[in-house]
């Protein structure tokens, strides 16, 4: 079996392509407000960790508003940030 020498700058090669290799994937999946305009349901539930029916009700009651193109269901983001940001909840003040 051969052997292989690793020296100081093959660590640090492998340091910094790891580095922005964690980087691509992290700003690949980060905030959905950065990227898309648009979203569809299974991005919206795991983004609110919300159930199928959960998000069915939030639609039907008219909370979340939705477009619906071809039988897919689409949500604006910024209307979901709008909605998020109107709801907060500054402190709970026991009675």
């Amino acid at each position: 079996m051969p052997v292989t020498i690793i020296t100081l700058e093959d660590l640090q090669t492998f340091k910094t392509d790891l580095l922005e290799d964690i980087k691509r994937l992290l700003s690949s999946q980060s905030s959905i407000s950065s990227g898309d305009k648009w979203i569809k349901s299974p991005q919206l539930r795991k983004m609110l960790k919300i159930s199928h029916e959960t998000l069915q009700q939030l639609r039907v009651n008219g909370t979340i508003p939705f477009r619906k193109v071809g039988g897919i269901i689409y949500y604006n983001v910024e209307e979901i940030n709008k909605i998020l940001d109107s709801n907060k909840v500054k402190g709970l003040h026991k009675a």
